[in-house]
C-alpha cells in the first residue's frame, strides 16, 4: 500500500473503464481521481502535489497523453505515468512521450499488474524525492529491479556522481557493467560531456596504445596521419576501460603513468597533453587474485579501485527477473513491435533457471521470444528447454556454471527420514550448512576465496556466515 497523503489520477475519457480501474485503486485503499479531459487533468495535477502515478487511457493522438506531461511540466510534478492501451492505436508514440513514459499496460487491466505498477511508481517517487531532477529518472530507467542489490548499486551510484573518483566496476559477463558506467557518467557533473568506452581485451596489444593516447603521422607503419586516442576523445566526460584484467602487463605500466600524471604522449610524439577525464573501469576477473599471481600490477590496482561497485549475479536477485523482462517488453514497444506475452508459469520458470549470461541473457530470451510468438502468450512448454527445471536441466547447470567445481555426479545427496514426532527443521538446516562450509574451507586449505566458489557464494557472505557459525582456521594451519 502507498503511505498516507498519497494519490493517483486516472485520465480516461470513457467513463466506464476509468471508474473501473478507480474501483481496482480504491480497493487496494489508494486515494484515486478521475479525468475525463484535458481540463480537469490539468486541474488535478496543479492541486495535487502527492500525486506518484498518473494512469492514461491511449486516445487519438495520444492528446490525454500530451495534456499529462505538459501538466506535470508546468507545475515540475516528476511522478510516474503509464500508458493504458487497451487496443491498437493508429498514431505512432513520439518520442518525446515514449522517454516520459514509465510503462505501457496492454490489454484489462488487473490487481495484481496494479499492484506492481504502484510499486514501480512509488519506488519512481522516492529516487526523485531524494535525488530531483531528471537524472533520477535516467537512473531509475537505466538500472532496472527492486531487488536490495540494486538498490545499493544506485545509492553508490548517487554519492560518487559528484565526484571525480575513480571507480571500478566488478561481476560476471552480461551483469550490465557498462549500463552501470553509463548511468554513472549521465548522472554526474560530466553528463553532458563524451562518454568513450573501450574494450581493453579486443584490442591487440601493439594497437591498444595508439588507440589509448592516438599518434602522429608516420609514428609507424600505416600512420599516414595525425590521430586522436581514447583519452583525448574523453576530454571533459567520461572513459570507460572495459575488461581492464585482459590489459597486458606493458600496458598498465604506461596507463597508471597517465592515472598519476594526468598526462600523456601521443606514438611518435614527445608533446605532453594534459588530460581531464574521468576513469570508470570494469572487469569480470578477479583483479586480486591476479594480483597475487602477479598477472596484474598491484599500484594500479590501487589506483583503479578508489570506488568499488560490485554488480552480483541475477540467479542472486531473482526478483528483479520480472521487471527486466518488462523492461525489455518495453524496448520491444519502442521500436513499434508488437513483443510476446509471458505468463505466470514462464516467469517462475525464469526465476528458478541459473542465468549464466545474466541480464544479457534475460534480453536475447524475450527478443527470441518477440520473433516467435509476437503478440501471443508464451506459455511453459514453449521456452526452450533448459529453461524448464527438470533433472538434466539441474545436471547440465551445475556442470557449466562457471562458479560451481564440483559436477553433478559429484554432488551430495541426502536421503532423510522424517522422525515420528517431527524435527525442528532450522537447527537441522543450520547443521548441515555448517558442515558444508566446514568441508569446503577444510578442502580449500582454509581460502576463503576458494571456499566461496565451492559453495557457490560471494567471499563476503561467507565471510559474515563463518561469523554467525563462530567457524574459525584451526590452530595447527593458523601457525603453519
Amino acid at each position: 500500500m502507498l503511505d498516507q497523503g498519497t494519490s493517483v489520477v486516472v485520465a480516461d475519457r470513457d467513463k466506464t473503464t476509468a471508474e473501473y480501474t478507480a474501483s481496482l485503486l480504491n480497493f487496494l485503499e489508494i486515494e484515486t481521481y478521475i479525468a475525463h479531459d484535458e481540463e480537469s487533468l490539468t486541474v488535478l495535477v496543479a492541486e495535487q502535489p502527492q500525486i506518484v502515478a498518473i494512469f492514461v487511457a491511449a486516445d487519438t493522438c495520444y492528446e490525454m497523453l500530451w495534456s499529462a506531461v505538459r501538466a506535470m511540466s508546468d507545475v515540475g510534478l516528476n511522478c510516474a505515468c503509464f500508458l493504458m492501451q487497451r487496443e491498437a492505436v493508429t498514431a505512432d508514440l513520439p518520442t518525446t512521450l515514449r522517454a516520459r513514459l514509465q510503462g505501457t499496460i496492454s490489454g484489462a487491466i488487473g490487481y495484481k499488474a496494479v499492484l506492481g505498477l504502484i510499486e514501480e511508481a512509488k519506488e519512481y517517487s522516492r529516487a526523485a524525492s531524494k535525488r530531483p531532477g531528471d537524472s533520477t529518472a535516467r537512473m531509475l530507467r537505466a538500472l532496472v529491479g527492486s531487488s536490495a542489490d540494486i538498490k545499493h548499486i544506485r545509492e553508490l551510484v548517487a554519492q560518487v556522481a559528484d565526484s571525480d573518483a575513480t571507480v571500478l566496476i566488478t561481476g560476471e559477463s552480461g551483469t550490465g557493467k557498462e549500463v552501470v558506467a553509463r548511468t554513472l557518467h549521465n548522472v554526474s557533473g560530466r553528463g553532458k560531456g563524451p562518454f568513450v568506452p573501450i574494450n581493453c581485451g579486443a584490442i591487440p596489444l601493439e594497437l591498444l596504445e595508439s588507440e589509448l593516447f592516438g599518434h602522429e603521422k608516420g609514428a609507424f607503419t600505416g600512420a599516414i596521419g595525425s590521430r586522436q586516442g581514447r583519452f583525448e576523445m574523453a576530454e571533459g566526460g567520461t572513459l570507460f576501460l572495459d575488461e581492464i584484467g585482459d590489459m597486458p602487463m606493458s600496458m598498465q605500466v604506461k596507463l597508471l603513468r597517465v592515472l598519476q600524471e594526468r598526462s600523456f604522449e601521443r606514438v611518435g610524439g614527445n608533446k605532453t597533453i594534459k588530460t581531464n577525464v574521468r576513469i570508470v573501469a570494469a572487469t569480470h576477473r578477479n583483479l586480486e587474485q591476479m594480483v597475487k599471481e602477479g598477472s596484474f600490477r598491484v599500484d594500479l590496482f590501487y589506483r583503479l579501485n578508489v570506488f568499488p561497485i560490485e554488480i552480483s549475479p541475477l540467479r542472486d536477485r531473482v526478483e528483479d527477473i520480472p521487471l527486466l523482462v518488462k523492461s525489455c517488453i518495453r524496448k520491444l514497444e519502442s521500436e513499434s513491435r508488437v513483443p510476446p506475452k509471458l505468463s505466470d508459469n514462464v516467469l517462475a520458470c525464469l526465476a528458478k533457471y541459473y542465468w549464466p549470461g545474466n541480464v544479457r541473457e534475460v534480453f536475447n530470451l524475450v527478443e527470441r521470444l518477440a520473433i516467435l510468438f509476437s503478440g501471443r502468450t508464451v506459455n511453459w512448454g514453449d521456452l526452450p528447454d533448459k529453461f524448464r527445471p527438470n533433472h538434466d536441466w539441474l545436471a547440465e547447470q551445475a556442470e557449466e556454471s562457471p562458479k560451481q567445481s564440483l559436477n553433478a555426479s559429484s554432488l551430495p545427496v541426502w536421503s532423510v527420514s522424517l522422525p515420528c514426532d517431527g524435527i525442528d527443521l532450522k537447527p537441522h538446516l543450520a547443521d548441515i550448512e555448517c558442515d558444508l562450509m566446514a568441508q569446503a574451507l577444510e578442502q580449500s586449505e582454509w581460502v576463503v576465496a576458494r571456499a566461496a566458489k565451492l559453495l557457490n557464494l560471494r567471499r563476503t557472505t561467507l565471510v559474515e556466515k563463518m561469523r554467525k557459525f563462530e567457524l574459525s582456521r584451526p590452530e595447527e594451519l593458523s601457525t603453519f
